[in-house]
Formats: C-alpha cells, structure tokens, sequence
C-alpha cells in the first residue's frame, strides 16, 4: 500500500469534511467534476470543475494528510467539497460506500480504476510528433488563451525581444474591461491577467530583465485602472499587484537602472497612488537604488514633507487626515526605517500628535530600539495629553514598563482607569493579569465586580438611552460574560435573572443549566424557537425544529412531557402558516 493510501480512506474523509461537505462532494464527484488527476506514492492532485475550475492536492507530510484547495473555503484550510470530490474519485468510492455501510467487495472489482495524468503522460509518450502538433493545434482552435500563448511564444522564439510588443497587447487584451466584473467571473478574469504576466517572466529568464521593468510597470497602471470595476472579493486582483511588484523588483535588482530615474518614478508612482503600489520603496529598493537613488528620493519627499502642517493634540479632532498626507508620511518613515535613524523616524512620526495611538507608536519605536527611558517619556505623554478616553493600548504600555521599573500602584491606576470607562470582560481579564503580577487579585476582584454591577444599575435607574445605535438598554452582560469566563454559573445566572443579558448570553446559560436546572433552560429555548421562526428562513426553521426537540427532551425528564402537546400545539397555530415549517415539523422524529 502505498504511503497516501495507509492514511487516506473513506473513514479519513468523513472525518476530515464532516457532514457539510461530504454529501456535496459525493455528488461532484459522481457528476465527473473531478479531472486530471494526478498521483505518486504520497500525493493526488487535479482539477475539480466547480464556480470556476480549482486546483486541489491532498499529499503526506510527516505521519499525517495536509491539504489544499484554491477555493474561497479551501484557502481557510478547510477540507471542502473539492478535496472531498478528489478524494473520493481517487478512492474510487460510490455515495453509499462514503457511508458507515461496510462496502460491495464486488462494486470494487467490477469498478475501473480512475485515469490520472500519469496515464495521460504515457499516452502521450505513445504518439508521435505530428499527432501531438495536431492535437495541440486542435485545442487551441477551442481555446483563445491556449491560442494567444503558442502565438506570442512563436513570436519571442523567432527573434530576441520581438515578442514584447506582442506582450504589451496581449496585456492590453486581458485587461479591457466592458461591464463591472463580479465575482463570480472575477476568477477566470484574473487568470487571462495572469497567463500574460506568464509570458512578462518568460522574457525575465531569457534575459531581458530590462524589457520586463516596463512591461510590469505598464501591467500595473493597467490592473490599476480597472481595479474598481471588478470584485475582488477573493484577492484576486490584489494577487496581482503583488506578483507585479516581485516581478519589477526581481527584474530591476538583474538590470540596474538608472537609478535617479528609477527614484523619481518609483516617488511619483507611491505619492500618487491610491493602492499602495511600490508602498516602502525605500526600504524594498535600498539595494537597487543605492545610496545616489535614496539621496534623489529624500530629496524629493523632503520637498513634499515640508508642505505637511504639524498637528499637536485635538489638532484636527473628528476630521480624516488627507490622503496624500498619509502617503507623504509613509515614504519619509520608509527612508527612516532604510537609513536605520530611529531619531529621524520619531521625528517624523512626531509630526502627527493627534492621537493617543500617535503617542503609542513613537513609544513603540524607541522600546524595540532599546531606548526604554525615551518609550517611557513618550507613553507618560500621551497619557497626559489624552488623559480620558485614551487608547487602551497606550496604557497598557505604560502600564508594563510601570511594572518593570516596580512602580506596581501606577500600573495599577492606569489599568484600573482602562476598566472604569470601558467595564467589560477584555478589560476585566487585563486588570486580573496586572493585578495577579503584584498579588492582589481578590481585593481587584471585588472591587471590579461592585464597580460593574453598580455602573449597570445607575443606568437602568436613570433609564439612559443607549450610546449608540449598536447598544441595546443597560443590562447585566458584562457581569455575566466574566462569571461565565470564571466557571461561575450560579452567579451568572443570577446577574441574569436581576440586571437582564443579551440573547446570545440567555441561550449559553440554557445550554449550561440544562444537566441541572433544566426547567430553566426550557422558557429560554421556548423563546429562541419564537426567534428562529420570525426569521422566515428555511434554515431557521430547521433549528427551530430541532430545538422543539430539545424542550420535548427537558420536559420529558421533569415528567412534564403532558406540557409539551399543548405548547406544540400553540406553535402551529402561531406560525402554521409558515408551510415549510410545518413540513419539516410533521417529518420531525422525536
């Protein structure tokens, strides 16, 4: 048995795709969606015809299976339809032997097994060159890009660099753009860019790096322009401008242009731009540019860095900054970080103290140089300067080298002023973690809970509207998410009953309760099935279904099982116009 198939079988494929993928997968697979499959000892990979065509490979790495599928879910690493479609034509495996049916040893001999593209290989090794030069002239009669491939590659093969006129058009050609792409015809858009861009590296191994600097150049302008009409849900396009760039760096560090010019368009190209193309040339083109390009490109941002107005605290509160401020900003921290001057960087980012986090970075940029005294002037700063509704990273910060520099009550303060203004778990965790560095956690902890509790009931007392569209009434949430994190069930649940919780909270406290207070847990569901129904969707419908289940289970075990006729009957009458409800309710087996 070979390596692959000692770890892959059908009991492996259940496991790894779970319910949700395995029935859809069974089904490519018997539709002949699976192609091209190619295999060693340790490997499958093919091409499984789904949206768009994808590329899928499952091989052995270590003692276990990895996987990949470049599909929106696959990319996750989730083992999706397409893997299981691979897997099963592989294996050779019907709908029914997926199953835990032990399988027809018969089915298995009367299957034939799968061409793979190793079979293929030794077709074609079978033929001679001109059935070959026919089949490949047949194909490419069916196929534009297989046809625009063979014609610009002749063109290069007949004279050195004849071919990148023909290049730049085929560029031209796979980038027009007539109507908005959307996603669904995203894929197959990005990869006609693609087989162009294939041909720009040919040029690059036949040694005409400085043909391909202007041929990625005039890709990028282009893929720039159309970038707003296409949905890039998936990073295509965005895919794209990176191959570019790594296509025009490799080709400038092979050909050496001049490096004033380079400079100043490579300035023009990140000042102006909106999509962050050649972003940090400074820093990535050091090596091409040496040091007469770097001096041609200070010299420039300078020029625009003295436009940029100084903007101290409160300075422009509530309004963005410019764009082009931005970008002049990030070029003069580039040619900081190129040249290895930490002053000159805090001196740029010194520009901009609008912002607690502004204070924050400049603390950052002189702690990770080593200068602990100039991170912790920074931070004391901004802390003053923002000394309300700052940025809780900040203070975080000057908390810790509070800690280092055994100053425990300042770190504390400020860790206690965090929670106070924003009282709820994430901050309530950070005050334990500081609080535990110095001992006092149980003393922190009582005063936190009372400062909670009391800050929820001031503002159900004074009935204040909420803070924000997002925010429901002032409830006991807060207090029953950290009694939840600390394994406190009784207390959370009693914060509940009081002070009131969110949705999502009742149904975890359900599930909680339900080994040991089950008639808790059975209003609370009742109500969820009355949520999930009003969402008129099917797949609502269905959990409600399985919930009604679940009381019937709850009522069961109370010995109230002669409750749950009556409620039954009392949600079809309420929602028995909801016809696929209903049906999946008469079907239901309980």
């Amino acid at each position: 048995m070979s390596k692959l198939g000692s770890l892959l079988d059908r009991d492996r494929v259940l496991a790894l795709a779970g319910e949700r993928f395995l029935e859809r997968g069974q089904r490519y697979a018997a539709d002949g969606r699976v192609r091209a499959i190619d295999e060693d000892d340790s490997a499958i990979a093919g091409i499984v015809s789904g949206t768009h065509d994808y590329e899928v490979r499952i091989w052995v790495e270590g003692d276990d299976l990895a996987y990949a599928c470049d599909c929106p879910i696959g990319v996750d690493g989730t083992f999706c339809k397409h893997l299981v479609a691979l897997a099963v034509a592989w294996l050779g495996e019907s709908a029914d032997r997926l199953s835990t049916k032990r399988p027809d040893p018969r089915q298995s001999r009367d299957r034939p097994r799968p061409i793979t593209m190793a079979d293929v290989r030794a077709y074609l090794d079978g033929q001679d060159h001109g059935t070959l030069v026919e089949m490949i002239l047949a194909e490419a009669d069916r196929d534009d890009r297989l046809r625009e491939r063979l014609l610009l590659r002749t063109t290069m093969a007949a004279a050195a660099g004849a071919g990148a006129g023909q290049i730049r058009r085929a560029i031209d050609r796979a980038i027009r753009i007539g109507s908005f792409v959307d996603y669904a015809g995203a894929y197959d858009f990005a990869r006609g860019i693609h087989d162009a861009i294939d041909l720009v590296e040919d040029l690059l191994r036949a040694g005409q790096p400085a043909v391909v600097i202007e041929l990625s150049e005039h890709a990028l302008r282009r893929v720039e322009q159309v970038l707003e009409s296409v949905d890039d849900s998936d990073g295509e396009m965005g895919g794209l401008l990176e191959r570019l760039q790594e296509l025009h760096l490799v080709a400038c560090r092979a050909a050496r242009p001049d490096p004033d010019e380079l400079a100043a368009r490579l300035f023009a190209w990140e000042l102006g731009d909106e999509w962050d193309v050649f972003g940090g040339a400074p820093e990535t083109y050091a090596g091409v540019l040496g040091a007469d390009g770097l001096v041609t490109y200070r010299r420039l941002a300078e020029a625009e860095w003295a436009k940029v107005p100084a903007l101290g605290p409160g300075s422009g509160e509530g309004r963005p900054h410019s764009s082009r401020r931005y970008r002049v900003t990030s070029i003069m921290e580039s040619i900081a970080r190129a040249a290895g001057d930490v002053d000159e960087l805090v001196a740029v980012k010194s520009r901009d103290l609008s912002g607690a986090h502004r204070f924050l970075e400049i603390a950052q940029v002189c702690l990770d140089a080593g200068r602990e005294d100039q991170a912790l002037d920074w931070a004391e700063r901004g802390v003053r300067a923002f000394p309300t509704a700052t940025d809780g990273r900040l203070r975080a910060f000057l908390a810790e080298l509070y800690h280092r520099r055994s100053r425990p009550d300042e770190a504390m303060a400020l860790i206690w002023a965090e929670f106070v203004e924003h009282p709820e778990l994430a901050r309530y965790q950070l005050l334990k973690a500081h609080a535990d560095r110095v001992d006092a956690w149980p003393a922190w902890r009582t005063r936190a809970l009372e400062a909670v509790r009391a800050s929820v009931v001031d503002e159900q007392r004074a009935a204040r509207p909420a803070r924000n569209r997002w925010e429901g009434p002032a409830d006991g949430s807060a207090l029953v998410r950290i009694y939840l994190w600390e394994g406190e069930l009784e207390p959370a649940w009693q914060e509940a009953v009081v002070l009131g919780c969110s949705d999502a909270l009742w149904r975890e406290l359900a599930v909680k309760r339900e080994s040991d207070h089950p008639a808790d847990s059975i209003p609370i569901y009742q109500r969820e099935v009355n949520t999930l129904l009003d969402t008129k969707r099917n797949d609502g419908y269905e959990a409600a279904v399985k919930l009604l289940g679940r009381i019937r289970a709850l009522m069961t075990r109370l010995d109230r099982q002669h409750d749950f006729a009556p409620y039954l009957a009392s949600v079809r009458t309420a929602h028995g116009r909801k016809r696929n409800f209903t049906k999946l309710l008469d079907n239901a087996r309980w």
